[in-house]
């Protein structure tokens, strides 16, 4: 069943000369449970296109569909819900709140929307993320490995429809790296929450069900890796 579809989607810089095209015409479309990767080099719009998908960035140009609803049709009070509850952002640089122990990090959105937290949900979400141990620490007392498993939870605790992942093991060594990816795919199994993410790394690529290449705002290829 699909739960993304993109058509047409445009994004535009500048203007005259300066214009520059980040997004050209990009069109496809994302199942639910699905394990997405989009690869391509620094520059091609792949970051661009994870922002807009993610309701962060509006497009210049064409449409994005989530779930059957028009993303951007919505007003901006109805943007900044969806950006809670349908949609988990994690990125390169963690994005922690530095005086939020562990557990207030990882609740935070559902605190901000105004949500009961599943405690239940809560305890299996540490346990799952080896923070176990851990609930108090603040971001400064952990490792980078561990920093990022927060910032995993803090995406995946209020089971969002889709988690947009970008580049979210640029800053990790090649253990840590591995082990991020297996818990992102526990979500994605486990949950049946669909991911997407942008990885230059093409060994982490190789692991997704399918791989979408970008090169000048355009995609190249759109490859079946797994069903």
């Amino acid at each position: 069943m699909e739960i993304v579809r993109v058509e047409n989607l445009c994004k535009t810089y500048g203007k005259g000369e300066n214009e520059v095209k980040a997004l050209d015409n990009v069109s496809f479309s994302v199942d639910k449970g699905e394990f997405v990767a989009i690869i391509g080099p620094s520059g091609s719009g792949k970051s661009t296109l994870l922002h807009i998908l993610g309701a962060v960035d509006r497009p210049t140009g064409g449409k994005v569909y989530m779930d059957g609803c028009d993303v951007f049709a919505q007003n901006e009070d109805q943007l900044a819900i969806f950006r809670r509850r349908q949609v988990g952002l994690i990125y390169q640089f963690y994005n922690l709140i530095p005086v939020l122990n562990v557990t207030e990090n990882i609740t935070l959105p559902m605190l901000m929307d105004g949500q009961q937290v599943n405690e239940e949900r809560l305890r299996e979400m540490l346990t799952t993320l080896k923070l176990a141990g851990r609930e108090n620490h603040l971001p400064n007392q952990l490792s980078g490995g561990q920093q990022q498993r927060v910032s995993i939870g803090r995406a995946v605790m209020n089971a969002p429809a889709v988690v947009l992942a970008d580049e979210p093991t640029g800053n990790l060594d090649r253990k840590n790296s591995q082990e991020i990816v297996e818990l992102l795919k526990i979500s994605n199994q486990k949950y049946d929450q669909t991911l997407i993410m942008i990885t230059h790394d093409e060994s982490i690529a190789l692991q997704a069900d399918r791989i979408i290449s970008i090169e000048d705002g355009k995609i190249i290829r759109d490859e079946v890796i797994r069903r």
